[in-house]
């Protein structure tokens, strides 16, 4: 497969990521959304297979530890959350 299809899976998988992970949170979407589509496009024109190999490396990191590591929770009194 192409170094350019896998950067797209990966650009995609992060997206659904996103999306899983903060679903009832539309500022947290946002956010989410603004910074991938920002990395991305940062280094859309990195021509280095070594440099790219690491990028993709850091973004696989980076959707793990969004899709194992995040959870979410709302205030429900003074001192008390509620996981989502």
């Amino acid at each position: 497969m192409g170094q350019a299809v896998k950067v797209l899976q990966l650009f995609k998988t992060l997206h659904r990521t996103r999306q899983q992970v903060f679903k009832n949170d539309a500022r947290a979407l946002e956010a989410a959304r603004i910074k991938i589509n920002e990395e991305f496009k940062n280094n859309k024109n990195e021509t280095s297979p070594k440099k790219i190999e690491e990028l993709m490396k850091i973004g696989s990191d980076v959707e793990l530890l969004l899709r194992t590591s995040v959870i979410q929770g709302i205030h429900t009194d003074h001192n008390t959350l509620t996981l989502l």
